[in-house]
């Protein structure tokens, strides 16, 4: 017998291809891989192909100048039904500002309060400490720590399967918001939500159960769920993915946004040529996206 923890891990990461027949969308189109589907409204894209000189520099850069950058979060627990370890970044600019909500991958599954600021999680959740994004758009940035996933699973049955509804994680996350709204002066309508793998299938999971709620998602390669991607049409979406991905099917992704599209959204969604799982490496390191996602705002 698999333990819980680890049946996540599976159904959140390499082997969520598994489960990928058990869950089929009723879709008519399907995106065209490209780097950025056309007319959808995408910020240019940093120049070069994936793996030009041009763009692993902005990569490289990115590691280069987020060292350090982990230690300026707080440690802190939110106690509920079970109790989730969470990091919370505090800016330094007064006044009511945005909140950004991140969603590590399986590599963060636990409850050491520390694995979800590592490993491939350092891009999503550094990004928005850079200096220069904190100047130009200061923000709270929470990282809390899952260790059953954030999307909803049937642990009764053998394998465990996803299922509909909030998830564990996303709902103790959205507690976490709820309790740093009254702690701090946080614009309850700059409000956003991004993650990575299983966090990518999380925040699937938590816009579509908590609609109307987020200003903006970010999501890179979102592993197997229920969602199919038309949950809550009128978040401002921009979702990323890796052509080569072996551990999420690039189908899957593909699909969401077809099923987003027919139901009436706007997503906006880059696909990246011969890129594998780690496409969070392209995507935090898109020099429109931070301000793309601060451009947003909810009603």
């Amino acid at each position: 017998m698999i333990t819980r923890r680890e049946a996540v891990r599976l159904l959140g990461s390499a082997s969520a291809g598994a489960w990928i027949a058990q869950i089929s969308f009723d879709l008519s189109v399907t995106p065209t891989a490209s780097a950025a589907s056309k007319d959808d409204g995408t910020p240019p894209l940093a120049p070069g192909t994936p793996m030009s000189p041009e763009r692993v520099a902005l990569i490289d850069a990115f590691k280069k100048q987020s060292q350090g950058l982990e230690t300026k979060f707080e440690t802190r627990t939110h106690k509920s039904d079970w109790v989730m370890p969470y990091r919370l970044f505090r800016p330094e600019a007064t006044g009511k500002l945005p909140l950004v909500l991140y969603l590590h991958g399986s590599g963060g599954l636990g409850d050491d309060n520390l694995k979800q600021l590592g490993l491939g999680n350092t891009f999503g959740t550094r990004v928005w400490l850079l200096p220069e994004n904190q100047k130009r758009f200061p923000c709270y940035v929470i990282v809390p720590q899952t260790d059953r996933g954030w999307s909803r699973y049937d642990f009764s049955q053998d394998p465990p399967k996803p299922s509909p509804g909030l998830g564990e994680g996303s709902r103790l996350a959205l507690e976490v918001i709820d309790a740093l709204t009254r702690e701090f002066a946080i614009d309850e309508r700059r409000i956003y939500v991004t993650g990575q793998s299983m966090g990518g299938a999380g925040a699937w999971n938590i816009i579509t159960y908590r609609p109307q709620f987020f200003a903006a998602a970010v999501i890179c390669c979102g592993s197997i769920s229920t969602e199919d991607g038309a949950g809550s049409i009128d978040t401002p979406l921009w979702s990323f993915q890796g052509d080569s991905d072996q551990t999420v099917p690039v189908s899957l992704s593909r699909d969401r946004i077809a099923a987003r599209r027919k139901a009436g959204g706007h997503p906006l969604y880059t696909e990246y040529a011969g890129v594998d799982h780690n496409v969070w490496q392209w995507a935090y390191t898109e020099p429109e996206l931070v301000k793309w996602v601060f451009a947003q705002s909810r009603g």
